[in-house]
């Protein structure tokens, strides 16, 4: 096992790649290490890693964008810092130094022939964060894919490296249900030939996904992309071939997915881009075609988002979500959430969100969608808003919300 002592210093602060691209040898390291180290603040996005679900070492401080994957359980646990933000800024927030940065663990590739390795699957936020961290420490993974699209690095760039022949995890896998084709149906009739798509991961997304398989040209211009969009990339539907910029590229930051998807990257038209390029306005500004389709926990009747808490537990994240919600309908074709009618029996459609946070506001919405409907929002009034979302309600809670909106005199 490798001595992080060596390079981790009592107070410092680390980061790491997330999904796919997680260090996690070299995670499971400092977990058991970093007692012996001292404090050590630690910042990472979604993560599959088990150890990381709850009892953490006392030295250990965890933060990060979202409570994603595993997060939920420390932030049931009461064991997870959120730093609330756009996943826009994180790259400026690394170089402010305003997050974690005095040692990255990153995942890559085996060197080629010129002795450079790539950060594979997971580009994103590590790419930027690369910049400005003092030491940086490397898991060599002889099953991580080269991928195109950003620098590669010398083996020189690292204080130290790992070996590995493990294969990446995989993405959890549900299918769709029922409701969320209906939802995705909705969805679909929202997106035209020529569409540049943003699309996030999870079952919903792949229903979407597999209902435009009969649309024509598609472009896909995403923070991560999944075996859906390899799908119908195979099948002729993403060409990007109508894209403003990067025309014929799908251009994204992360790969979330299956094996097979990982071993076909390196035959699919697909770069991966740092954050500071996926996620940036001055990009997204550029694709007029751009469609963001994102998913919600809940939605008021003013056409405010919720997609963060719920029950006082961060089980999401903003995300990337207002960066392409608001490009798409300011400078895009259209901003679309998509979200179930219902959770656990109450109404995803509310009078005020119970999550207590407004993650993406009411002007960034152009049309909320669930498997009763399609409510289209842009150029509405705010009572012509409440009533439209009111019908693509769950049927049962149509009246109550329809008693609170006449009590609020809206």
């Amino acid at each position: 096992m490798i001595d992080l002592g060596a390079h981790v210093r009592a107070g410092d602060g680390v980061w790491w790649g997330q999904g796919g691209a997680e260090p996690e040898p070299l995670v499971n390291a400092l977990l058991d290490q970093v007692d012996e180290i001292g404090p050590v603040r630690a910042f990472c996005g979604l993560t599959w890693n088990e150890r990381l679900s709850d009892n953490l070492p006392d030295s250990l401080t965890v933060v990060s964008y979202g409570g994603l994957g595993e997060l939920r359980r420390l932030s049931r646990h009461g064991l997870l810092d959120v730093v609330p933000c756009h996943y826009s800024a994180i790259p400026r927030m690394f170089e402010q130094g305003r997050l974690p940065g005095d040692v990255g663990l990153v995942q890559v590739s085996p060197p080629d022939s010129e002795g450079l390795v790539s950060l594979g699957i997971g580009v994103e936020y590590a790419a930027d964060a690369l910049p400005h961290t003092r030491t940086v420490i490397a898991e060599i993974n002889h099953r991580m894919p080269r991928t195109n699209g950003s620098s590669r690095l010398p083996l020189s760039a690292f204080a130290a490296t790992i070996e590995s022949d493990r294969p990446l995890r995989e993405a959890p896998v549900r299918g769709s249900d029922e409701v969320e084709r209906a939802i995705a149906e909705n969805v679909a009739g929202l997106v035209e030939d020529g569409d540049t798509v943003q699309l996030g991961v999870g079952s919903l997304p792949s229903a979407v996904l597999e209902r435009l398989v009969d649309r024509v040209d598609l472009g896909f211009h995403s923070g991560m992309i999944t075996d859906g969009v390899m799908t119908l990339i195979e099948k002729g539907v993403i060409t990007g071939t109508r894209k403003e910029i990067d025309r014929g590229l799908v251009v994204t930051g992360a790969a979330l997915g299956s094996t097979a998807l990982y071993e076909r990257l390196h035959e699919l038209p697909v770069e991966f881009r740092p954050a500071s390029y996926t996620h940036a306005p001055a990009v997204l500004s550029q694709l007029r075609s751009l469609v963001s389709i994102n998913s919600a926990l809940e939605v008021d009747l003013l056409g405010q988002v919720g997609a963060e808490v719920r029950r006082g537990v961060h089980i999401g994240a903003v995300g990337g979500q207002v960066d392409f919600s608001r490009a798409a309908s300011l400078t895009g074709a259209r901003s679309i959430i998509a979200l179930r009618s219902e959770s656990a029996g109450r109404s995803a459609v509310v009078t005020a969100l119970h999550g207590g946070v407004v993650t993406t506001a009411r002007v960034d919405v152009d049309a909320v969608v669930t498997e009763h409907g399609v409510a289209v929002l842009t150029g509405c009034t705010v009572t012509e808003r409440a009533l439209r979302l009111i019908q693509v309600a769950a049927p049962r809670h149509r009246e109550g919300l329809e008693r609170a909106l006449a009590d609020q005199e809206m």
